[in-house]
């Protein structure tokens, strides 16, 4: 049997791109010294005359002082970090160059140059294997670059799956190796791809390696099949010429935390979903759409917020939108706080600033805004003023988009249900929607699958566009597995009790904006009396320090506890800190142990006061806790963070209160 070597993989790599419509080069033929050379030295990384050419044909209307004006502003390093330059040269890519020139008859023409012919009608797609680089004395050769009109974009590592020491982590390391030693090929970069020949994973410029996921599908529709050569599949899917522009130009992003920068690019799932939701949305809005765009379920921890910010910089960037307005929608603030942080981080993308609507007169005036806008509230929002039989009308325009998250709550309903007490008819949000927005589009996104007996989430959003379960997103690794280890402090209550508890429970949420907290609060106060005895979260205080010391000796990491309600969320604290007094402190920057709720300083007995504060408290406490190096190793919660927060280090959750389906989906997938 004939011995497949890496020279073979680059090979096959190479004929797949040529079938995708690349030119093919050989490295050595471009060399200062080789038969067809197209750099003066092994230090060029951009292929100029290529470049030049591109540039002329895409802006024949630019003399060419202008365009070496724009040569300079593509080949001087401008940033002081690789990372910040890759995201200079992103925006020159995506949003173009500004320049200035003077025209024939002698006028001076304020212009955008652009690098990248995104209709692909004069775009030069050139595959080149053993492209030497020489930079710093540091001689490397990475195994196929990708160009774009000169401009490497894309990076292929390969090793030999023969070869028992030669990985595709080895792969990985060797790129990251590039960074160190030959930085400059990654000025531009695009995306990365790695493979050891079975093996083949995407990634960006600053993933780790556990951020470098598989590509299953060529088309968007078909998943590969098991056995299908990974590569073959990540070459097709990836490098295809309009999907991989899009890549660049849609779904890719930059987000800091204030002290690094991260480069993110979409996932297969991601970027296929939000294909096929465009679609479905310039469909729906049309003249004769039914304004139902349809519901995206994917499973949580696989990137929902991400999905929804590539999906709205989509919805803006289509021309048959005309400036579209999207209204972003949650039932919860501290939800619709969440996810406006990441809108805003994705500013980038969605081309704007993002806008919070904090009453119905905001709400009005933004709507009004011709040029559209991503505008987030709640859906509490549109609720009826008291004395007002239905919500009065915002807007009429067409163009309106409402995104809705978690689409599957039960509020998201038309049909009206009878008040034994008042008999009065109450309307499900949607209806308020649709008297507020009569001609507005929905599209819903959930991270559980709509239950079978659910008839509002199809009657408002309509079908599923995309499914990615729970199964899948294990199996490419954006979630980890999960274990549960039943550890019982008993309640003695009937079956039917608890039956009931689960569902009435379940409304309880620590930050909504309506009453609801009220209808069930005599059966569930007498539930949450037995659940905090004292003598109980003594037992389940020991319980969970045993526990959790045994697990971070064994992995290092962060825990969560879930409480019933507030009071036993400070009881449970205080049993926690008499067994490890060491784990207390009032000051938020310290301290392995924390509350996260709200409070309400007139009506909260005192002692709660040091475990409630500002949302500008939980944001850092939020940010301690999602630091693997900070102090801070357990939180206790009642509702907030079990939804919309992520933190890849808290890797053990106590629950401690009746949770079920999409409640206890959500709160797992933290």
């Amino acid at each position: 049997m004939t011995k497949l070597t890496e020279s073979d993989i680059e090979d096959v790599t190479l004929d797949w791109l040529s079938g995708l419509g690349w030119a093919v080069a050989h490295g050595p033929d471009m060399a200062p010294e080789g038969k067809a050379p197209e750099r003066a030295s092994y230090g060029d990384i951009l292929l100029l005359g290529r470049l030049r050419a591109a540039l002329t044909r895409i802006n024949p209307q630019m003399p060419a002082d202008a365009i070496d004006d724009i040569v300079r502003k593509v080949t001087a390093t401008e940033m002081p970090s690789l990372i910040e330059e890759n995201r200079r040269l992103h925006k020159l890519l995506v949003d173009g160059i500004s320049v200035q020139y003077m025209q024939e008859d002698g006028t001076i023409k304020n212009d955008i140059a652009w690098l990248i012919d995104w209709t692909n009608q004069k775009n030069d797609w050139l595959a080149v294997n053993q492209f030497t680089i020489i930079e710093e004395r540091n001689n490397r050769r990475p195994d196929v670059m990708l160009f774009i009109n000169g401009l490497p974009l894309g990076l292929i590592e390969l090793k030999n799956a023969g070869d028992e020491n030669a990985t595709i982590e080895g792969a990985f390391r060797q790129v990251q190796a590039y960074k160190q030693l030959i930085p400059s090929i990654f000025r531009t970069n695009a995306v990365l791809l790695i493979s050891d020949g079975l093996k083949a994973r995407i990634g960006s410029l600053t993933a780790d390696f556990e951020r470098f996921m598989p590509w299953r599908t060529v088309d968007g529709t078909n998943i590969a099949a098991k056995g299908t050569p990974e590569l073959q599949t990540i070459i097709h899917g990836v490098c295809n010429q309009q999907f991989f522009l899009e890549m660049i130009r849609r779904f890719t992003v930059f987000q800091s935390n204030g002290k690094d920068t991260f480069k993110i690019i979409a996932g297969y799932h991601q970027f296929h979903a939000v294909r096929h939701a465009v679609d479905c949305t310039v469909t729906a809005t049309s003249s004769g759409g039914d304004r139902k765009v349809g519901v995206i379920w994917h499973t949580q921890g696989s990137g929902k917020s991400l999905l929804m910010a590539f999906y709205a910089g989509a919805v803006i960037a289509t021309p048959a939108m005309e400036n579209p307005t999207l209204i972003v929608l949650t039932d919860r603030n501290d939800l619709d706080d969440q996810l406006f942080g990441t809108f805003s981080l994705c500013h980038d993308l969605i081309r704007q600033k993002p806008m919070q609507a904090d009453n119905r007169e905001e709400l009005r005036k933004l709507l009004s805004v011709a040029s559209g806008g991503v505008i987030f509230t709640t859906i509490q929002k549109f609720l009826p003023a008291d004395g007002e039989e239905t919500f009065p009308l915002l807007t009429d325009r067409k163009n309106v988009v409402v995104i809705a998250d978690e689409a599957h709550r039960s509020q998201y309903g038309f049909r009206a249900k009878l008040d034994k007490k008042t008999g009065e008819l109450a309307y499900g949000f949607a209806k308020h929607l649709r008297d507020a927005l009569p001609n507005a589009s929905f599209i819903g996104f959930t991270g559980t699958p709509i239950e079978s007996v659910d008839v509002n989430t199809p009657a408002v959003f309509g079908d599923y566009i995309d499914v990615y379960d729970i199964q899948r997103a294990v199996e490419d690794g954006a979630t980890v597995p999960i274990y549960y280890e039943s550890r019982l402090a008993k309640l003695q209550l009937d079956d039917d009790e608890v039956k009931n508890l689960d569902t009435e429970v379940d409304e309880l949420t620590e930050d909504e904006e309506s009453g609801e907290r009220e209808r069930k609060k005599s059966k569930w106060s007498r539930v949450e009396a037995i659940v905090g005895a004292e003598t109980r979260l003594q037992q389940v205080a020991a319980d969970i320090v045993e526990h959790f010391e045994n697990r971070i000796s064994a992995l290092d990491g962060k825990g969560m506890i879930v409480c019933m309600s507030r009071r036993i969320c400070v009881a449970l604290y205080d049993e926690i800190i008499k067994l490890r007094p060491d784990w207390h402190s009032t000051d938020d920057t310290e301290g392995a142990i924390k509350i996260v709720m709200t409070g309400n300083i007139a009506n909260d007995p005192p002692e709660w006061l040091q475990h409630t504060g500002s949302k500008a408290r939980r944001d850092l406490l939020a940010k301690r806790a999602r630091d693997p190096k900070d102090k801070l190793k357990l939180v206790i919660v009642r509702d907030m963070w079990l939804t919309g927060f992520d933190a890849p280090c808290m890797h053990t959750m106590y629950i401690d209160k009746p949770m079920h389906g999409h409640g206890l989906m959500q709160a797992i997938a933290r």
